[in-house]
């Protein structure tokens, strides 16, 4: 399985069996699953979200928004939580107009779920930890 790491971008290749063993970049050496989710830009989205083996959800938030921050904690919660099985990270919407526009953001929070770069399942709202992983697993996460 390919996974794109955090730090440095690189492509790595890791077997599905050792994705619980804590594997490390073959560029940089850090470690691949953070337990964090992961700040993405426009260098950055496309590759992270379309190269990845595993899911990833993307959290489009802004930093005015008290929802936002109320769900924060909890979305950083369910990352560690389900860390080796989906990938987490979040979009500023107001830094990355871009990106917001070209997904067609309205609402915020609002996260998507990607598999191999294509979305495959949307929620408007904040939630909390119980919630978000909840609705994961209502997409087979």
């Amino acid at each position: 399985m390919e996974i794109v790491c955090p730090h440095c971008q690189a492509i790595n290749r890791v077997p599905e069996q050792r994705l619980t063993e804590h594997p490390k970049c073959g560029k940089c050496s850090q470690p691949l699953f953070t337990g964090e989710p992961k700040e993405l830009g426009g260098q950055d989205f496309d590759r992270y979200v379309s190269r990845n083996g595993l899911p990833v959800v993307v959290d489009f938030w802004a930093n005015w928004c008290g929802p936002c921050k109320m769900m924060a904690p909890a979305f950083r919660q369910a990352a560690g939580e389900l860390t080796g099985r989906v990938l987490f990270a979040k979009v500023e919407t107001e830094q990355q107009t871009t990106l917001a526009a070209r997904y067609g953001i309205r609402s915020i929070p609002t996260m998507v779920l990607f598999r191999d770069g294509q979305e495959t399942a949307r929620m408007s709202g904040a939630l909390d930890a119980a919630g978000i992983k909840r609705w994961l697993a209502s997409h087979g996460v």
